[in-house]
């Protein structure tokens, strides 16, 4: 049974000295980029959660829908359900949006599947799933994506792959592991922390190599 009530994200921004502050910030920038260049009208949020992203379509929003298996902590969800049977009619959406979800469904290509029907022709999906992460809300963690696996899901579904990009590169996962692998004892103190990710981000746009990635986010069109 999946708890109530989960404390979910509810704001994008984080704090520099966060022990997921590399993960997190190459997926906002891979997705402020994507719902600006990609998004418009009505927006379906599938695993909406606490809507932490929902500011970022402001510039673009006539209505924003959220769905999620359970209610969130801070009461967001519009529509309680699973992402694989969204009781929403077809073609009622211009963007279809979903992030960090795709993973934790077990059927993950009737989710894939249910966003094609939900949007509108010439509509948009985005969605993104990590390539790399720990195991996170046991046991409804089931799946890690390539690009290629993405690709393969949103054509099975009908959609014609816009683009998918990697969220940071291999420098990027290196400072990521490290500081999620560190015991407990040696955890760093927030100054370390920050010069750490700082550090790793720095690494990464120098030497970016992308073979190793922690997430992509990808865009299909109907």
């Amino acid at each position: 049974m999946r708890e109530v009530n989960l404390n979910r994200l509810s704001s994008y921004k984080m704090k520099t000295y966060a022990i997921n502050y590399l993960e997190h910030t190459f997926i906002v920038d891979g997705l402020i980029k994507a719902i600006e260049k990609f998004a418009n009208g009505k927006i379906l949020d599938i695993g909406c959660g606490n809507k932490p992203y929902k500011d970022i379509f402001a510039h673009t929003i006539e209505a924003y829908i959220g769905c999620d298996i359970i209610q969130s902590s801070n009461n967001c969800v519009d529509v309680l359900c699973e992402a694989t049977k969204i009781p929403l009619p077809d073609n009622s959406f211009e963007t279809v949006f979903s992030t960090q979800t795709i993973e934790h469904v077990g059927d993950f290509q009737d989710m894939v599947n249910e966003a094609y029907r939900l949007c509108k022709p010439s509509g948009h999906f985005i969605v993104s799933g990590p390539m790399y992460w720990p195991l996170h809300e046991e046991p409804y963690d089931f799946h890690r994506f390539t690009k290629h696996g993405f690709a393969h899901s949103l054509q099975k579904a009908g959609f014609t792959v816009v683009e998918i990009n990697p969220n940071g590169g291999k420098w990027a996962l290196m400072g990521q592991v490290i500081i999620q692998t560190l015991p407990t004892w040696l955890t760093f103190p927030k100054i370390l922390k920050w010069l750490h990710n700082k550090l790793f981000i720095w690494l990464d746009k120098k030497y970016f190599d992308p073979i190793n990635t922690m997430n992509y986010v990808a865009i299909g069109k109907k």
